[in-house]
Order: structure tokens, then C-alpha cells, then sequence
């Protein structure tokens, strides 16, 4: 019966992931998953025949009540805060067990277990190191370019070696507090060094990569404690986000050894050279009425501004209003905004926006040149023509929407800041781009408000 439970709940956390896949059934495979789960942990605590719950009834609750918190007064902007510090977690799991099993147990030295503690060392402390860095620069603690940041292949591959022998000494012998310790020092710098020379559009790959080390740090502590549902479940996310990880490269023409090993190198303008070669004419919200009023052919770019201003219900406003006057009105989604996949489009749907208006990169990017009014809300990077122009670009070789391309840009946003990738957009300096500067919900709030008020003149 707990082998039945067991493989029941590892179909269930398929099928959970794969309702992944899809904005209308992910809400229904993430219960499923949660189900799943639920009923591995029931099984494994009735199987192992514990005598006294308190403990475990004690730290549950208080977990689950962290979590609730958490989950409540999380904003949808913090989502890939959460994913990155929970991932972190899971790594510290890992290496819990790893350490625990190697102390506390009193067994025959084995080749499997060897190897398993020193997978889930290792690999656990990249995660826990590697998640709290990407958890650090998605709240600005760490600047995505903080100037100029190059990282050799030997140092990693140094720190690599240096750290798979220590974990290896550790595994023989029970007193080797010095070789631990050096072990956890070397191993977080490895997870720190392999993470922070990494910015803009790949973070994205970041943080699927590093999901799955935690699935491969899982598995090996499945193995260690010898629990079917560990090593399923790890098997799963391992494969699961190893997947997501590629397509994302593919989609966003990058390769993942290339970006994940690569020497960085960014120089940041500083403000002063920015001012010094660009002058921006600052326009308010209603200088954009008599373009939209007479565009046939409007293409709206949202990014990450969206989703901090929560403005995506007055944008659906705005489209209908731009619709019922005449004009065709499509969404171009790229891959790359927001923080985490899949952000932008969850947004809209909730913000009920026909999915048949939301168009990928490479499907609606030949379109800009045919486009009347180009409106970017609170984008920067995807639109940044520099990852055509720049070769020191972060966002080199990138996709790009081709926004530039439209007779007409406007552009909502709070200020001239460079996007995640710390590169200076060239776009916000063009001669038919209309900067408008302040809070997009309020800006797009006043662009409804004059163009309800323009159609209502017309009709009396």
C-alpha cells in the first residue's frame, strides 16, 4: 500500500507539473502537485512508525504559517523574489540531511553513499549561495552591472575540483571540522562567483537553472535516505526546469554553457556621460491623444513597469477604448519581461485580455514596420535596440521587439534608468519617440480618461 501511495503521488506530481504548461489548467496542476506532496509526507510519516508527533506537529505549524504570511502579503512583483529565496531552501534541505545522515548514522562506508552525500553537499551549497545571489539582485541589494566583472573558466573549474575533495575527505571521516568549514567557504563562493557576473535577459535562465540543481540536490538525498518519492519528485523539477532552462535559451538565441561559464565584461555609463550626449524632452499623458486618436495599427509592449504599477486592468481599458474606435490593437510579449516566465501573460489574462491579441517575438516583430504607435509601458531591455548594436551589451545578440521600427514610439515610464541589464536604451533618445514620465497606471488612467472624453464631444 505505501508503494501504491508512493507511485500515485508521483503521477499526480506529472500531471501537476505538466498543467504547468497553460495559464487555464496551471492553477489546477499546482493543487494537484500540492496533493501529491501531501500525501508523500502522510505516508513517510506513517511508514517510519514515529511514536511522538509534537515535534513534527510543533514545526509544520510553524512553517506553514511563515508560508501563509508570506504567500498573502506577497505582491506579484515578488514572485521571483520568493521563488529564488525558496529555492535557497531547498538546497539548505539538501545539504541538512547530507550532514545529519553523515554524523548521526552509524553505518558501513559505501560507494553510494559517498556519492550521495557529496552530490548533496556540493550541489546544495550552489543552490542555497547561487539562490540568495539572484534573490539579492532581484531586490537591488546587488547591482545587475555594478561596473566592469570578469570571470575565468579555470576559477570555476578550480573551485570545482577544490570542492569535490573536500566533500570527498568529509565523506571518509567523521572528524574533519576544518576541511567543512573550508568546504563551505570554497563551495559558496563557487555558487556566488557562478551567478554574479550575470544579468539582464539571463536571469530568467538563472533562476530555471538553478531550480533544477535543487531537483538534482534532492534526488541525491533521495538516494541517501533511501525514498522513492525523494528521488521521483527530484527526478521531476531536475528534468522539468533542465527543459524550460533550453527552451528559454533557445527562445531568447542564447546557449546555456556559453552564458552560464562565459567571462562578463559590462562597462555602465555613468549619469553624467548619459546627460552629456542625450537630451530628452519630457511630455505629459495628453500629448499622446491626437496619435492614438488617429492610429489604424497600435502595438502595446508591456514590461515589468506593468507589472510594479499593477496597471493591468486600465491597459485593457485603454485597448478597448483604442478598439471600439476603429483601431487594431495586439499585444507583443517577449520573452524576457518581467522576472520570472510566463509573468506578463498571467497578468493580462487576469486582467481578462482576449488571448488572441497577445503575440509572441517572433510573430508580431515584423509587424512593427506596418505599426502606426508603438506603446511601450514600462519596458526597457526588450526593446533596447542596443542588443543589435552594441557588442559589450549584455542584451548582445538578444531578441529585441522592434519597436523602433513603428512611425511613431511612446513610451511610459518612470525615468531614463536602464533596464535589469544595466544597458542605456537608445530607443528613449530617438526623434520620433515620446517620453512620458511618471507612474504608468496614472499616465494610462489620464490617456482613457481624454480619449472617453474626445469621443464623447464627437458624438454630441
Amino acid at each position: 500500500m505505501i508503494t501504491i501511495a508512493y507511485i500515485l503521488s508521483s503521477i499526480m506530481v506529472i500531471f501537476g507539473v505538466k498543467g504547468l504548461s497553460s495559464s487555464k489548467t496551471a492553477h489546477r496542476g499546482n493543487m494537484l502537485a500540492m496533493i501529491a506532496m501531501l500525501i508523500a509526507i502522510v505516508i513517510t510519516l506513517l511508514h517510519k512508525k514515529i511514536h511522538d508527533f509534537s515535534f513534527i506537529i510543533a514545526s509544520s505549524f510553524i512553517g506553514s504559517t511563515v508560508s501563509v504570511i508570506l504567500a498573502k502579503k506577497a505582491k506579484l512583483t515578488e514572485v521571483s523574489r520568493i521563488v529564488a529565496f525558496y529555492n535557497g531552501l531547498g538546497g539548505a534541505v539538501s545539504v541538512s540531511v547530507a550532514l545529519i545522515e553523515h554524523y548521526l548514522t552509524i553505518r558501513e562506508i559505501q560507494l553510494n553513499i559517498i556519492i550521495s552525500i557529496v552530490l548533496g553537499l556540493l550541489i546544495g551549497m550552489v543552490t542555497i549561495t547561487g539562490s540568495l545571489v539572484v534573490y539579492a539582485k532581484l531586490r537591488d541589494f546587488v547591482k545587475p552591472a555594478p561596473g566592469v566583472c570578469e570571470i575565468k573558466h579555470s576559477l570555476h573549474l578550480l573551485l570545482f575540483i577544490v570542492c569535490l575533495v573536500f566533500c570527498v575527505i568529509i565523506s571518509f571521516s567523521q572528524t574533519c571540522g576544518a576541511y567543512l568549514l573550508a568546504f563551505f567557504v570554497i563551495s559558496s563562493a563557487l555558487g556566488i562567483l557562478l551567478v554574479i557576473p550575470i544579468g539582464g535577459a539571463n536571469m530568467q535562465v538563472v533562476v530555471s537553472l538553478l531550480i533544477s540543481y535543487a531537483g538534482f540536490a534532492a534526488v541525491a538525498t533521495g538516494f541517501l535516505l533511501s525514498s522513492n518519492i525523494f528521488i521521483m519528485s527530484g527526478i521531476i523539477i531536475c528534468t522539468f526546469c533542465i527543459a524550460l532552462t533550453i527552451i528559454t535559451c533557445n527562445t531568447m538565441n542564447r546557449s546555456l554553457p556559453a552564458d552560464m561559464l562565459k567571462s562578463v565584461k559590462v562597462t555602465v555609463l555613468e549619469d553624467s556621460d548619459r546627460n552629456d550626449h542625450h537630451k530628452v524632452i519630457a511630455h505629459a499623458p495628453e500629448d499622446s491623444i491626437i496619435l492614438l486618436e488617429n492610429a489604424q495599427s497600435i502595438i502595446i509592449v508591456p514590461g515589468y513597469g506593468l507589472v510594479v504599477a499593477q496597471a493591468q486592468e486600465i491597459l485593457h481599458d485603454l485597448e478597448n477604448v483604442l478598439t471600439k474606435r476603429g483601431a487594431n490593437v495586439r499585444y507583443a510579449l517577449h520573452p524576457a519581461a518581467g522576472r520570472v516566465p510566463g509573468q506578463l501573460p498571467a497578468l493580462l489574462k487576469e486582467a481578462k485580455v482576449s488571448p488572441n491579441l497577445l503575440f509572441a517575438t517572433e510573430t508580431i516583430n515584423d509587424d512593427f514596420q506596418n505599426t502606426d504607435v508603438a506603446l511601450v509601458i514600462g519596458a526597457n531591455d526588450i526593446i533596447n535596440p542596443a542588443a543589435k548594436n552594441t557588442n559589450t551589451c549584455l542584451l548582445h545578440d538578444m531578441p529585441v521587439l522592434n519597436a523602433n521600427k513603428a512611425k511613431t514610439v511612446i513610451i511610459c515610464k518612470r525615468s531614463l534608468s536602464p533596464g535589469f541589464s544595466g544597458a542605456d536604451s537608445e530607443l528613449f533618445y530617438n526623434q520620433k519617440t515620446l517620453m512620458i514620465f511618471g507612474d504608468v497606471k496614472d499616465s494610462v488612467t489620464t490617456m482613457v480618461k481624454f480619449l472617453k472624453a474626445r469621443a464623447e464631444e464627437k458624438e454630441n
